[in-house]
């Protein structure tokens, strides 16, 4: 060969080379490490371009509600897809399984490119965060999500709640501003046997124990027995522990079960309400109703069921009042019996204490994450299905299905719960099905707003079945404005740093598990209210209260200054 030939081959070897690369549309050929946005996805192919015409393969984490059949293949599931240019893998999850699931999937380091039902806590956002597995979402947001962005500039508050303290915002939560839910600690009493008694709704802990007394003795269900329950609730159940309450009488207390339980904010400084001489005012009230046998002993160990046992006696009304979320929760709205009970406002104590647990936030579990399993292409689909999710289309969509299934535009002159205009009807069906195979059923990041959640049309009739969110808006005034101040109320979602999260989750498992069971043991006479408090109180020391609480006290004063 030539040496004219042996250049013109090279050249050509070249030109091939360089239209080889042309071709497969410039991608980096180096063998150099990418970085966590560059990385593949978790099935170990490179991600579509978005809008290129082929969907991008997401994994996603997503807890299927038993109503649901099959979420991989209902017609919300199938909408998002064509809408954003995705394609769903679905890793999938029980709706109750206390996020067993998703945290072996965490642990094993074999965890999805997105999670849709995280539930993550803003320390375990701190923390994987920190660590490079949960990839901040700030720059994404700006680029690829107006939507978002646009809500987050509109609700400031919002996006304080859901920025970490080094700036990032790691994950996207459910928005669910349920006004009813704000307010969710309720006592309901049966109206027709305060009126069979001439009895007035009582206003403060005596008159409330005296109506209690009158309801034990004095046959207000009138069928000639003693069978009447004055008192009970549900332990284990939505706002069903009556000494949440109770104790608001004497003390703010959240009750069981919350972000932090048992804490308030006093002078500025983060207080266990437990520990204060005020609860022990109140345990004493309360062990004197279980004394004279007007709390049902099965309060503190039933479930809803064992409530609903009571509230829905085939024969006659025997439950005088109980503690829970909301009316149905304790006595079916299949029968007509429900409409005889009504809400108790907050009862004032012998200090002039009258409070009510308050659990308004914006929700900072974080619901949708990227992890660094997405590539780059795969994240910027992601945070443009999220924008998606956040739309109202997008939010009532995973709660009813698609437009035009389940939900429509509301008809002229249908009013929302808010009393205004409604925006948005839903097929009564929806919530008589059994098994569904349509939205989410709630499970992922949607966005509800009190206006946009109060825009569903219902009938402005408390007691007919579409008229009942009225009827809890109504129910929910008598305890507006009876929350504690905002300088004393500890935020429900404050970011914990990672070094004292872990810490924190572990003193307040521990502490929250001994107020309890101690609580009950006082109320019950187990303690005595008089000769175990101080003991009560050392108990403490051992399960290192003054460290959790210098934990609680640092997140909240770096909450105040962001």
């Amino acid at each position: 060969m030539t040496k004219k030939m042996k250049v013109t081959t090279v050249m050509l070897l070249v030109i091939v080379v360089l239209l080889s690369a042309c071709s497969s549309g410039g991608k980096n050929t180096e063998t150099s490490s990418p970085s966590a946005s560059e990385t593949a996805t978790s099935s170990g192919q490179a991600s579509q371009q978005p809008g290129s015409g082929d969907p991008v393969k997401l994994t996603a984490f997503i807890n299927q509600s038993p109503m649901i059949a099959n979420i991989s293949e209902n017609p919300f599931t199938k909408q998002v897809e064509e809408k954003t240019n995705v394609k769903l893998d679905f890793v999938v999850g029980p709706s109750n399984d206390n996020n067993d699931k998703r945290n072996v999937l965490m642990a094993s380091g074999d965890y999805p490119e997105i999670f849709l039902s995280g539930n993550f806590s803003p320390a375990e956002q701190m923390k994987f965060g920190t660590q490079g597995v949960f990839l901040p979402l700030n720059d994404l947001i700006e680029k690829y999500a107006p939507n978002i962005k646009q809500i987050l500039t509109d609700r400031p508050d919002i996006k304080s709640a859901i920025t970490a303290p080094d700036g990032n915002i790691y994950a996207i939560p459910q928005v669910n501003e349920c006004y009813h839910c704000w307010y969710s600690q309720k006592l309901w009493i049966n109206q027709k046997w305060l009126d069979n008694l001439g009895l007035k709704m009582p206003t403060t802990t005596e008159e409330y124990a005296n109506v209690l007394r009158a309801f034990k003795n004095d046959d207000p269900n009138k069928n000639g027995k003693k069978d009447e329950v004055p008192l009970s609730g549900a332990l284990y159940t939505w706002h069903g522990d009556l000494t949440g309450f109770l104790m608001n009488a004497f003390i703010y207390n959240t009750g069981d079960g919350q972000p932090y339980s048992y804490i308030r904010v006093k002078d500025g400084k983060v207080q266990l309400s437990a520990s204060q001489p005020e609860w022990l005012d109140g345990l004493k009230y309360m062990h004197s109703l279980y004394k004279e046998g007007l709390i049902d002993q099965q309060a503190f160990t039933q479930n809803q069921e064992g409530l609903q046992q009571l509230g829905n006696n085939p024969d006659t009304a025997i439950l005088g009042s109980f503690s829970i979320g909301h009316v149905g929760m304790g006595v079916s709205r299949t029968t007509d019996r429900h409409k005889e009970y009504t809400a108790v406002p907050p009862l004032k104590g012998p200090n002039g204490v009258q409070l009510s647990g308050y659990y308004k936030s914006v929700g900072n579990q974080g619901r949708f994450v990227i992890t660094n399993k997405a590539g780059q292409d795969a994240q910027i689909a992601a945070i443009k299905m999220m924008d998606y999710l956040w739309t109202e289309e997008g939010s009532w969509g995973q709660v009813f299905s698609v437009k035009g299934d389940k939900w429509f535009d509301a008809d002229a002159g249908q009013l929302g719960s808010n009393g205004k205009a409604a925006k948005i009807k839903v097929d009564p069906s929806y919530f008589t099905d059994q098994v569904r195979s349509d939205g989410w059923d709630q499970a992922g990041p949607d966005y509800r707003s009190r206006d946009r959640f109060e825009s569903q049309a219902v009938s402005q009739d408390i007691y007919s079945p579409d008229g009942y969110e009225v009827r809890l808006v109504q129910e929910t005034k008598k305890y507006e404005g009876h929350e504690p101040k905002p300088e004393e109320f500890f935020p429900m979602d404050i970011f914990i740093s990672p070094e004292d999260g872990e810490k924190a989750a572990q003193f307040k498992q521990s502490i929250e598990d001994y107020v309890k069971t101690s609580m009950l043991q006082f109320i019950a006479g187990d303690k005595n209210v008089d000769k175990d408090w101080d003991s009560y109180l050392n108990g403490f020391k051992g399960l290192k209260l003054d460290e959790y609480l210098q934990i609680l006290q640092k997140a909240y004063d770096s909450n105040k200054s962001k």
